[in-house]
């Protein structure tokens, strides 16, 4: 793999979610100790199935994986980075300020800003505290979806560029104290990310259309940063064959057209390709075998039809169309296809007459490309973050600016530079969209599992922050309201059939249930097993679908579809509509 080649010292994983990011940086970090280095393997994504790889907790501590010698991994745990970062402010203060003072200090840290503040210091200190890495030859950053990881890659010279401006609004970094620390820290992250003796970006993709465009853009993005030492792996190609499968065939030479007509931004880049392998990368014996060519002559062991249940999506658009209006959001883990389901959902509905307001919460989302036209009565906007922290912006000066000096302008200006201002932009942005669905439909794709449970945890905050304003005996209702109730708002949790992707929705299902909303469907995409195929190598794969549908339809949901991979890509609203 030329992408190991005279590996740096730091690697980072990157690329749209469900392209086999962390399988990847898994068999990086065992191919690097074959060679007898000692590597520590980083999630910052805040879904991370590290642990599920090798089968092990693994956690807010740097831990040692005892199936790979030379091997630690770490797992940047959101609510754990927080809880901590909350206890270094307020430790010093308990008992010395009075309990409702305390407990309104916590309240304004509670937020997903607090979160992202916290995880990106323990990032930043795996940057450049050699104290913490001392040992490593290599730390390997197995990253969340590019719309995180972009934030995440651009954040030390946001805060930089913040702190270098102005003094700013301190409370999102903690003491005004630690300010001159946080920016050392900052510059030298800055710094180990733009020097390529140091920092490899590896942009992970499949051979499909929108995971390309993606790192095409996501390359653009981080070059312009500085951040230009970037190499690409496709990984998941459909390797020749001799066998007369149609669907693997037509798989095959989509994948192959699609290649052969890279974005030009990428042609020129270091490039590997990784072929499909039969099996899902689970396990030290799997991910040895992940960099090898695949096998392509083992027999599958069942081909039954009956083994797969008959569920299609269309019963489930039967029972949401019998309603006039509600907020239906497709959730889960990145690459389950949400946004296609979530479009075919949005495209049936509005084909049925009913108005239908189509929107994204995912940064690296874009609906339009998926639906490719119009259509009547259908509607596509998307949550930008710059937009919409353009916005709230805007609205602010006009507002509470209104009233102030010239000197007072400045500094609320200057405030507003804040990255933390993105968090409560996005989070009024998603408060409309949830309003609006009293009227009319609102179908939401909404970002992988990590993203979206941190606006939702500032949908909580704001929650219990209006409900203490406003007591116990006040009539009002808040967008987390709207979510918990399951005549306004009905949550489609998307899935594949492969171990990974379906415990993550059960986790993402357990997350939704201890805040009171509960989801109302699962839908299963891309089955192999309802398709069918004839190829060993498919067929291997649809073996391993059935037991994981099984494990969906006895322990996770009673209302359920099953949607066969498709032989074409599914873009253009005749293709969304063949899968209703």
């Amino acid at each position: 793999m030329k992408f190991l080649d005279d590996a740096p010292r730091f690697l980072f994983f990157t690329g749209k979610g469900g392209v086999g990011k962390t399988s990847i940086a898994c068999a990086s970090a065992l191919a690097l100790t074959r060679e007898g280095k000692k590597v520590l393997l980083v999630s910052t994504d805040p879904a991370s199935n590290v642990g599920q790889v090798f089968g092990l907790a693994i956690g807010n501590t740097i831990t040692e994986v005892p199936a790979v010698p030379g091997l630690s991994a770490l797992e940047i745990d959101p609510e754990q980075a927080a809880a901590a970062y909350r206890e270094r402010i307020i430790g010093p203060v308990r008992g010395l300020l009075p309990e409702k003072e305390l407990a309104s200090i916590t309240e304004q840290l509670s937020g997903s800003c607090t979160t992202e503040i916290a995880s990106f210091n323990e990032f930043t200190a795996l940057l450049t505290d050699d104290e913490t890495i001392s040992g490593f030859d290599h730390v390997l950053f197995d990253t969340a979806p590019t719309g995180h990881t972009v934030r995440l890659l651009q954040l030390p010279g946001s805060w930089t560029d913040f702190l270098d401006d102005g003094k700013g609004d301190a409370s999102c970094l903690g003491p005004l104290s630690g300010l001159e620390k946080q920016r050392t820290a900052y510059a030298g992250a800055v710094a180990a990310l733009a020097d390529p003796q140091r920092t490899r970006l590896v942009l992970v993709a499949r051979p499909q259309r929108s995971p390309l465009a993606e790192i095409a853009r996501t390359h653009t993005e981080l070059a312009d940063i500085g951040l230009a030492n970037q190499y690409v792996v496709i990984n998941g190609v459909l390797p020749a064959s001799d066998d007369h499968d149609e669907l693997a065939a037509a798989i095959r030479d989509r994948e192959q057209a699609i290649l052969a007509d890279l974005p030009a931004e990428l042609r020129a880049l270091p490039f590997d390709e990784i072929d499909l392998k039969a099996t899902n990368m689970v396990g030290v014996d799997a991910l040895d075998t992940l960099f090898s060519a695949a096998n392509l002559d083992t027999p599958a062991q069942t081909d039954s039809p009956d083994l797969v249940p008959d569920a299609p999506l269309s019963a489930l658009v039967d029972e949401l169309a019998a309603d006039d209006h509600g907020l239906i959001m497709c959730m889960g883990k990145g690459g389950v296809g949400k946004t296609t389901i979530a479009a075919a959902i949005a495209v049936a509905l509005a084909e049925r007459g009913h108005q239908v307001h189509l929107t994204t919460t995912d940064p690296a989302a874009h609906l339009t490309d998926t639906l490719a036209g119009t259509l009547d009565n259908l509607t596509v906007s998307r949550i930008d973050p710059t937009e919409a922290t353009a916005a709230y912006r805007d609205r602010v000066m006009a507002g509470k600016g209104a009233n102030l000096d010239e000197q007072g302008r400045a500094n609320l200006a200057e405030d507003l530079k804040s990255p933390c201002t993105e968090e409560v932009a996005v989070f009024q942005a998603f408060s409309r969209v949830i309003h609006e669905s009293r009227r009319h439909f609102v179908v939401v794709d909404t970002a992988p599992t990590g993203h979206t449970l941190l606006l939702l945890d500032a949908t909580g905050s704001y929650h219990r922050e209006i409900a203490r304003q406003m007591g116990e005996n006040t009539n009002f209702t808040t967008p987390l309201m709207r979510l918990q109730n399951p005549d306004e708002t009905k949550i489609v949790l998307v899935t594949l059939a492969e171990t990974t992707p379906r415990l993550e929705a059960a986790g993402l299902q357990a997350d939704l249930e201890r805040a009171g909303i509960h989801p109302w469907a699962w839908v299963v995409n891309n089955s192999l097993a309802a398709a069918h195929p004839t190829s060993p190598l498919l067929r291997r794969r649809a073996d391993a679908e059935v037991g994981e549908l099984d494990t969906i339809v006895a322990e996770h949901s009673d209302r359920y579809a099953v949607v066969p991979m498709a032989p074409t890509e599914l873009v253009g609203i005749s293709a969304l509509q063949a899968l209703i």
